[in-house]
């Protein structure tokens, strides 16, 4: 980064990264490394915020209406929309209008300045505010540059990246759903979050490769080609051996049993993924016979004769609840789970000592997934308000 950044406002940190016993802080992995997030809605913010919480500087640029996803509501949280919030912690907002003279100024002031700069506008769409890549290079040989698209800088540039379109246009919605019934999406934006991923590893990446060369890059992703790669066995399954998957409800094609199943009060997933699952799991159900059937003793035995064990499982797991199969095939180290709403899957997170919510000044956010020993993931900043740190990053890009 060239040139000072602007402060954290007095009374707005909250540090989780401080050394046991030794009263001082470690600074994230990212520290020192400035970011111009031009992203908005979900894959780029998720990125940057991903990129934040390891300790890069992030400021979001946003345009005079702000982010998209702060009108994306209900649910809400004291006005602000929580789809909003779940993507943009450890931020700072400044509202730039790329077609006024002097805030595009300090737009290219930002770039020129950053060490990321992240964006996912329609390929080529930023050339016109000398915002595009091959420029902003040329003013910072060192800028580490990713742009996120839906279906790549090609053929497709004119196309918008919206989820649904690429669970649609990549296949998955032809997975999802039962056989012969209608194809469904996912009930999450998956490859917004995927290519958000693809974009994070891109830029630290790139940054490993500066510190060799002194040069930075451009990261590229888009996410149809996430959602390819996303696929994995079923995307490998067409192009390794020219297979089409299709839907199959909630079984898996290459393994049984991997799918809930009826007990006495509900479903429950129930997993084998080896031999010896399944060796345990028929001790546990009371009937060891059927792992020596030569019809289900190993997997592809199973898996060919599915239907035929399955009435063999469901008998048996008729005869107790949920809660009781789950606590013993627990026990027994099955894998298997009931099927929780989004409220079950926190507690039971917290149950397990995950700690999935971390709070900053009264707003509760999911933590990092990622666990570092030595500098772990900082909560300073909650979410910013549209615009909430102009005056100061305007005052330091003019300065």
């Amino acid at each position: 980064m060239t040139g000072r950044r602007p402060s954290v406002p007095a009374g707005r940190q909250h540090r989780r990264d401080q050394e046991p016993g030794t009263g001082e802080h470690r600074s994230g992995p990212l520290h020192g490394v400035l970011v111009a997030d031009f992203s908005r809605i979900l894959a780029g913010p998720y990125a940057t915020m991903l990129l934040a919480d390891l300790g890069a500087d992030v400021i979001k640029v946003e345009g005079p209406g702000g982010d998209d996803t702060r009108t994306w509501m209900p649910p809400v949280r004291e006005g602000t929309s929580t789809y909003y919030l779940g993507v943009n912690r450890n931020k700072r907002s400044v509202a730039l209008d790329l077609t006024d003279a002097g805030d595009l100024a300090l737009a290219r002031r930002l770039a020129e300045r950053a060490d990321v700069m992240v964006q996912n506008f329609r390929p080529g769409a930023l050339r016109r505010f000398g915002l595009d890549y091959d420029t902003v290079a040329a003013a910072n040989t060192r800028i580490v540059y990713a742009s996120i698209s839906g279906f790549g800088a090609a053929a497709g540039a004119g196309l918008p990246g919206y989820d649904l379109m690429i669970q649609a246009a990549s296949g998955l919605m032809s997975l999802t759903g039962e056989p012969g019934g209608p194809p469904y999406k996912a009930g999450v934006a998956v490859f917004d979050v995927m290519a958000g991923l693809h974009a994070a590893v891109g830029v630290l990446a790139a940054l490993h490769d500066r510190q060799r060369c002194g040069v930075g890059q451009h990261v590229e992703v888009n996410l149809l080609s996430s959602a390819l790669s996303g696929l994995v066995n079923h995307s490998s399954a067409h192009v390794a051996a020219g297979t089409v998957p299709f839907r199959m409800g909630n079984a898996h094609p290459s393994i049984f049993p991997y799918e809930p199943l009826p007990t006495a009060d509900g479903d429950l997933v129930v997993i084998a993924g080896n031999d010896g699952q399944f060796r345990t799991l028929c001790q546990v159900l009371g009937a060891p016979e059927l792992a020596d059937d030569p019809r289900f003793r190993r997997n592809q035995d199973r898996t060919a004769n599915r239907e035929l064990l399955r009435p063999l499982l469901v008998a048996r797991l008729r005869g107790r609840t949920s809660d009781e199969w789950f606590r013993d095939l627990r026990a027994a180290g099955v894998p298997c789970t009931p099927i929780n709403t989004v409220d079950g899957g926190v507690t039971l997170a917290r149950e397990l000592g995950l700690e999935p919510v971390v709070t900053v000044d009264g707003v509760p956010g999911v933590r990092n997934p990622i666990d570092l020993s030595a500098t772990p993931p900082r909560y300073d900043l909650p979410p910013p308000g549209l615009d909430e740190h102009g005056d100061e990053i305007r005052a330091w890009l003019a300065g």
